[in-house]
């Protein structure tokens, strides 16, 4: 008899129910569901859709998908400043209109000059440096600016329920990396600290580099122009040429992520794609088709027919941000 109450003890100690939940701020439904579900098949080797560890890769946009982007992506806030805190030191950079605006602050003059006028100020703002310097210049703005309207950290406007599914994932063998349009020099970061991704597994938008030696210190310089937008159909570009594995778990928010979960899917084999969709008014933000900055259309419309989970905010997530320290 002493033996079966050990056994009945056993069971029920390690069966899946009496198991911590790995996703804690996620309400129960089906997001929830489909995401363990789709976890736990992978990873156990008696199951028919089980992924070998070294292909078990999960890729996530950064913007929108793990940290909140309204009402203006953090990275351009970071470069408006930057340029406003540069013209105080040498008001002769402010050779433009888009220039000017920047560095009064006039976030409504930098995006009228449309895209060519938003590379302006990240050229001004993000060149000129060694990427050490510049990664200083990022860690010192995230250390002493919050958000204008939450009064965050910038770097505390992650989503609670996704470091969650990142920590899960992990826990279950998958490689996590950011897959964004960002700056790969600007993610690295805080990247590590934040969300446990190291910078070798962030994949982001790069500008011009140079190898220089100075005052006899081999450096490597960022330089005007762009090299490498990964957005869009630049994304799955940026997955072949960095990873070399298409991803079994995709993670996006907007119709720039839809190459990347298109790609990702259309492989046999077992295949997640998510989409994090804006519904929360209340706690975060609610946008989608007609938004300036996350655009949402092609995935809402086609995303359920390929087999996407729509991620609805307000509904799976009990908790958007992580409390406050």
């Amino acid at each position: 008899m002493l033996r079966v109450a050990v056994v009945f003890v056993a069971l029920i100690c390690f069966s899946p129910s009496a198991m911590a939940d790995p996703l804690p701020s996620w309400h129960a439904g089906e997001a929830k569901q489909r995401i363990i579900g789709f976890v736990e098949s992978v990873s156990d080797p008696s199951d028919a859709n089980f992924v070998p560890a070294d292909q078990r890769i999960a890729v996530f946009d950064n913007d929108g998908t793990l940290w909140a982007e309204q009402p203006l992506y953090f990275q351009l806030v970071f470069a408006i400043e930057r340029v406003g805190a540069l013209a105080q030191e040498d008001p002769s950079i402010l050779t433009t209109d888009v220039l000017r605006a920047a560095a009064a602050g006039d976030v409504e003059g930098v995006m009228a000059g449309g895209k060519e006028g938003v590379l302006e100020v990240v050229d001004a703002s993000h060149s000129g440096l060694s990427v050490e310097a510049f990664q200083s210049e990022v860690a010192a703005w995230l250390d002493a600016s919050v958000h204008p309207e939450t009064g965050r950290r910038y770097d505390a406007m992650v989503y609670q329920p996704m470091l969650e599914l990142l920590s899960y994932l992990r826990d279950s063998g998958f490689r996590t990396y950011i897959v964004s349009g960002g700056g790969v020099d600007f993610m690295r970061v805080f990247a590590e600290r934040v969300y446990g991704i190291p910078p070798e597994q962030v994949i982001g938008s790069m500008g011009n580099l140079s190898y220089q030696v100075v005052d006899g210190v081999p450096t490597i310089m960022k330089e005007p122009g762009v090299h490498f937008i990964d957005d869009k159909d630049a994304k799955p570009i940026g997955i072949a040429r960095d990873i070399g594995r298409r991803p079994i778990l995709v993670a996006g928010n907007s119709d720039g992520d839809f190459e990347m979960l298109e790609w990702a899917t259309s492989a046999d084999g077992p295949r997640l794609g998510m989409i994090v969709h804006h519904t929360d008014a209340e706690r975060e933000w609610a946008y989608d088709r007609d938004s300036h900055i996350g655009r949402l259309e092609r995935g809402l419309d086609e995303g359920p027919d390929r087999g996407w989970l729509i991620v609805d905010m307000a509904g799976d997530w009990k908790t958007v941000f992580p409390e406050q320290p």
